[in-house]
Parts: structure tokens; C-alpha cells; sequence
């Protein structure tokens, strides 16, 4: 499985840096607004390494962009990863147009880094309140499919489960924050636990597919193709930083 432990930088003014994520998905965090520059030091990236970058799972990380730079063109930016091998699956954004362009393509937007880290910083001298209990985590419904996945679609389900009660073509995309039931062929790719929820599972009658993930751990193809149980009724759930693929 791909790991890259530390910051490469591709020469002296790099406009990105590849990081490694905690959850071994790459994250390619964009220093400044330049696909040329973009295009050029991917290039020479994929040229060390082109089978790391084969079908790779990406972050987009445009929250480190200062505030000079333009709105960037979002779809431009897919497709120049997309052409070196990077499958984007989210952004990391706080700025209004950068999460609007990737609503408008439903593309996933995850916090800011360090967003879930908020320091208190009381004046000197406030007498601090006595804490509030914290609200209930808002448990949002199951998103329910009925009707087949075809490829070139993607299909999130946010704060949820995902469940298919049907067929789920080659090229199509499931992406869930919990659980993913497939009640047929699973032939794309399956995302569960998406923001990093460990305990998330897949389930499907007919493991077919391009890919499986849980948490950013993920199996492709031509690994799954090896397990005994392809083409079979499984579940897939993960134990540290290995997938496994049982008998339903």
C-alpha cells in the first residue's frame, strides 16, 4: 500500500506539496493557484514513481492558499490530477469559492487542517462559565438507492449511511461517512468511513469492484482479484491499517 512518510519538494519554488495523510490517502496541498506549474512538477513527481500515483485516492488541500490568490478552477485542477493517475475524492477548503466550486461538481468538502482543534483564549480577568453540556451528535438518515449506479457517478452520503439495492457499474463512486450496503454487483468503488471512522464496514453480495476503502485504507483490483472471495457475498472491515474481506 502507497505510504509517503514526508514533504518532498520538487524544486525550489514548488507550487504543492504531496503529503502523506493519517489515513494513507494522499493529500496534495496547493501552495499557490498555477496548473501549468501544477502540470509540469506532477510530471516529474510520476516520472520517480508512476505506480504510486496509478488510481491514487486525493485530498485537494487549498485551505494553505493565501488570500492573493484567484479562485481556482476546480474542474481544471481535477483534470490535471486525474492525468497523472490522482483520483480526487475531497477537497480541504475555507475559502467561499473553493467550497462552492466543489459543490457544484459534489465533490466533498472536509475541514480546514487543524479546524477540529479550537484553543480557548479568555480575556484576563473574565469569570468563566460553568461549560454546557455538549449537544447530541445529529445522526443523519440513511441515504437509500434504488435504482443502478451507472459509471461516472458519485454518491455520498453525508453523516450516514449509503445503501444500493441494486447494481453498481464500473467507473461509479460510493462515498459514505458510515456503513456502504451493496445488494448486488459492486463493481466500482466503494468509500466507507470517509471523515475516518474506523469501525465503518462494506457490505455487498458480489465483490467485483475497483476499489474498496475504509478510513483511507484501501484495496484496489488487482489485489482484491487474489482474495478467494472475489466475485462473492462479503464483508469488508478493518483491524488497524488492514482491510479484511469475510464471508457474509
Amino acid at each position: 500500500m502507497p505510504t509517503m512518510s514526508q514533504t518532498e519538494s520538487l524544486d525550489q519554488d514548488p507550487v504543492f506539496q504531496l503529503k502523506g495523510s493519517m489515513l494513507a490517502i494522499t493529500v496534495l496541498e496547493l501552495a499557490r493557484n498555477d496548473l501549468e506549474g501544477l502540470d509540469r512538477q506532477l510530471a516529474a513527481k510520476v516520472a520517480q514513481a508512476p505506480n504510486f500515483f496509478s488510481n491514487a485516492p486525493l485530498v485537494l488541500a487549498l485551505d494553505k492558499l493565501p488570500a492573493s490568490e484567484g479562485a481556482v478552477d476546480l474542474p481544471g485542477l481535477m483534470r490535471v490530477c486525474r492525468q497523472h493517475g490522482l483520483r480526487t475524492l475531497a477537497i480541504r477548503a475555507n475559502r467561499i469559492e473553493d467550497i462552492a466550486a466543489a459543490i457544484a461538481v459534489d465533490l466533498p468538502v472536509l475541514p480546514p487542517s487543524g479546524a477540529r482543534e479550537r484553543p480557548l483564549d479568555p480575556q484576563e480577568g473574565e469569570v468563566r462559565k460553568k461549560p454546557e453540556k455538549p449537544a447530541e451528535p445529529t445522526v443523519k438518515p440513511t441515504r437509500i438507492i434504488t435504482s443502478p449506479v451507472r459509471g461516472g457517478q458519485q454518491i455520498y452520503a453525508q453523516g450516514g449511511d449509503l445503501v444500493v439495492i441494486s447494481s453498481v457499474s464500473p467507473g461509479a463512486e460510493l462515498l459514505a461517512d458510515g456503513n456502504i450496503h451493496v445488494y448486488g454487483p459492486m463493481r466500482g468503488r466503494a468509500l466507507a468511513g470517509v471523515k475516518g471512522d474506523t469501525k465503518a464496514r462494506i457490505f455487498c453480495q458480489q465483490l467485483s469492484a475497483e476499489l474498496v476503502s475504509i478510513a483511507g485504507q484501501y484495496k484496489v483490483s488487482e489485489d482484491l482479484r487474489r482474495d478467494p472471495l472475489w466475485g462473492s457475498g462479503v464483508q469488508v472491515s478493518l483491524s488497524g491499517d488492514v482491510l479484511n474481506i469475510t464471508r457474509l
